[in-house]
């Protein structure tokens, strides 16, 4: 049989590797369990095991699985039975679809009840591992399984960096476990044929990066598009301010003209210039609600085009605050506006740890309490989803965008902090003058 009419690059990798175990960091939809059912049967055929004991996250994904071993016992002309359902355990209520050789060797494919590999021996196949119901009790139930030497197969995508698979893959990495790893990124499957494969055809550069773009442009969100197709485990913990409280806050037609407002202004920018964004971030307060007017991305803009947007904003009549990163480039820009239209109506602030501390907590405090509604943006989603809370190894606190999930620093984010700032800032001088004993006596008389 030429394998290269069936199988790409990674899945013939995957397959000539005899390790005792291997373990599969991997993409969705690039063929692992379709190559993973080809070495099983094979190995039943050859009685290299006397079973195959196969466990994926649901029914499903068991009847796919059975379907390609179907197709791959065809193309074998070897005498096998589908059983269909078989009960493995009555007691227990478990339940596998089963194939069975005619020299004796079976394929199971059980439900992801880790009761299903009780006392059973063999080849153990663990796909979509990260995403079991119960991960660290199939283990328990399944590792033992191969004590006498049968090979364990173990495959998934990633699902957070809490799961037992990423510990896996992090111990694999660092020479605890003494694995065989695969790593198939979505990038890497196309590289090696994915796409000419679905077209039947050889594919160009640009229709492969066409193909990928619209992938990812379908998953809506990059924490799916990275774990799902690109082998990053999302830590969602670490996330500062996590999906499920901006969700609550994202509405439809927030955004409008802000000769249509009624309520007070207030503005944040955030400086960017060649490589980050400018951002300005409008709200509009009523009863201590803030609602999202206007965010204006500016990429590469020269600074004296920024100032022009910025001022134009400003003249508004109900803005009633306006902060301004002045670290670094912005500095001049938060002079000029100070200089333009005062200095307790523009307020400049320069970014320090403790700072952007005090401006990420009071974001995300609003975002708790649901009185600040941002647009329904896949950008403005991702952007302050992006941030992180960093302990330095000195004990400081910093927060940082992840890079592999935004591009830029967060400038949307920033932005709407300094917004949300200069709503609750009281900052600026306070002057109290007195006035003379006589000139008091001369206002309060005859009352």
């Amino acid at each position: 049989m030429n394998l290269n009419n069936y199988f790409l690059e990674y899945q013939q990798r995957w397959l000539n590797d005899d390790s005792p175990i291997k373990i599969w960091e991997k993409s969705r939809r690039i063929g692992a369990t379709y190559v993973q059912s080809y070495e099983d049967v094979r190995d039943c055929i050859y009685k290299k095991v006397p079973a195959v004991w196969f466990s994926s996250a649901d029914e499903s994904a068991a009847k796919e699985y059975i379907s390609y071993c179907e197709q791959w016992v065809k193309l074998f002309h070897v005498a096998a039975s589908s059983l269909g359902e078989v009960i493995i355990d009555s007691e227990k209520d478990v339940k596998a679809l089963v194939i069975e050789f005619a020299n004796g060797t079976k394929i199971h494919a059980l439900s992801s009840n880790p009761k299903g590999f009780r006392s059973k021996g063999g080849k153990v196949v663990l796909d979509e591992f990260a995403h079991h119901n119960n991960p660290f009790e199939l283990w328990k139930a399944a590792k033992p399984c191969v004590t006498w030497g049968f090979p364990l197969r173990i495959l998934s995508t990633h699902n957070g960096q809490s799961c037992l698979f990423f510990k896996f893959i992090q111990q694999v990495l660092k020479g605890i476990l003494k694995w065989s790893l695969h790593k198939t990124s979505i990038q890497l499957a196309v590289k090696e044929g994915l796409v000419d494969k679905i077209f039947g055809r050889p594919a160009t550069e640009e229709e492969r990066q066409a193909w990928v773009d619209e992938q990812k442009a379908n998953c809506f969100d990059e924490y799916t598009w990275l774990q799902e197709y690109c082998c990053v485990a999302i830590d969602e913990a670490c996330a500062f301010l996590p999906y499920d409280l901006i969700s609550p806050c994202e509405y439809e037609d927030l955004l409008k003209s802000l000769d249509e407002v009624k309520g007070d202004l207030y503005v944040g920018m955030d400086i960017g210039r060649k490589k980050d964004l400018t951002v300005i971030w409008v709200l509009e307060v009523f009863e201590r609600t803030k609602y999202t007017r206007k965010i204006k991305i500016l990429e590469k803009t020269p600074f004296h085009i920024q100032e022009e947007i910025l001022s134009n904003i400003l003249k508004h009549p109900k803005l009633r605050r306006c902060c301004i990163d002045s670290t670094g480039l912005g500095m001049q820009l938060a002079e000029t506006a100070q200089r333009k239209f005062g200095q307790y109506r523009v307020e400049a602030i320069s970014f320090t740890n403790k700072v952007k501390e005090e401006l990420a907590y009071n974001l995300r405090i609003n975002f708790e309490d649901k009185s600040v509604f941002i647009p329904n943006s896949h950008d403005v989603r991702e952007d302050l989803h992006s941030i992180r809370r960093v302990t330095t190894a000195a004990g400081n606190i910093r927060f940082d965008a992840n890079s592999s999930e935004v591009n830029g620093h967060a400038d949307r984010f920033w932005a709407l902090a300094l917004a949300l700032f200069a709503c609750s800032s009281n900052a600026g001088a306070i002057n109290i003058e007195t006035r003379q004993r006589r000139e008091t006596i001369d206002l309060v008389k005859n009352f």
